[in-house]
């Protein structure tokens, strides 16, 4: 179905946006699928684009990639430096594999390639879920479904300790329609002819428990909020450092606050 798709549209440009994705619970309880699917997915699509002779292939990988005590800010040289974390490891797996999918046709066959690495991207279009949405989307839809019951309390999963980065889904989609405008000369000198890996992150941090604050607040919430301190915590920090896409031109746009009240805003109205 991908070679036929390929064969009607004859795209010049792909990107890889697409993922079996989750939160720390879906990633924990369904190893297989996330290792298997994004496999087969990735596959697929790296593969035709190279037969079809595609003049950019974009990749979008994820800061999970990292190890799990990675040196902060994060890197991309810190690709497979250590050990993952455990409550991702499967999805990591998979998306390291893609990169290195692409690392080999870029140096064997020179395939246009940028692979983009962004931090946690939340948005309107989310997968609002309780138990398979990312931390945002899955804490909004907790706390929204309180509010409708009624319930006095709303129990969130880990210790709340975890620091996390946050980037806008417009602010992603700017970066990425950036990355196809990089002429590819720039890349081969700034990456010394090497695969362009590119960070996309906001610098910009909160902790799971003020982000619960925050979220509570936007919501118009009145209950509590207690943790599950039997729950994982997953990666206790991974900031990412972007200095070399921000030396390309972008930068992000949308704050923090700003995003993720008009993300709630936007829900409630």
């Amino acid at each position: 179905k991908v070679k036929k798709w390929f064969e009607k549209n004859k795209p010049s440009i792909v990107i890889i946006a697409a993922a079996k994705v989750g939160g720390i619970l879906a990633n924990n309880d369904f190893p297989a699928d996330f290792l298997l699917q994004n496999l087969k997915i990735q596959t697929n699509l790296i593969e035709t684009a190279y037969n079809f002779k595609v003049k950019r292939l974009l990749f979008l990988g994820s800061s999970c990639i990292y190890p799990t005590f990675s040196p902060q800010p994060i890197k991309e040289d810190y690709l497979l430096t250590g050990d993952l974390e455990k409550t991702n490891e499967w999805y990591a797996i998979a998306k390291i594999a893609g990169i290195k999918l692409c690392e080999a046709l870029y140096e064997d066959h020179d395939l246009d390639i940028i692979c983009l690495m962004p931090t946690n991207v939340y948005g309107k279009n989310d997968k609002f879920d309780k138990i398979n949405g990312h931390v945002i989307p899955a804490m909004i839809s907790k706390f929204e479904d309180a509010k409708k019951k009624g319930l006095r309390s709303v129990k969130l999963l880990g210790t709340g300790r975890p620091l996390r980065e946050f980037i806008h889904s417009d602010d992603l989609a700017v970066a990425i329609f950036q990355s196809l405008k990089f002429k590819r000369l720039n890349l081969k000198k700034i990456f010394k002819n090497k695969l362009p890996i590119l960070n996309i992150g906001t610098n910009e941090e909160i902790s799971i428990k003020n982000l619960a604050k925050l979220i509570k607040e936007y919501t118009n919430y009145r209950g509590k909020v207690f943790f599950d301190r039997n729950s994982p915590d997953g990666t206790y920090r991974k900031v990412l450092n972007s200095r070399k896409i921000k030396e390309l031109g972008w930068s992000p746009k949308i704050s923090f606050k700003d995003g993720l009240k008009k993300v709630i805003d936007g829900r409630i109205n």
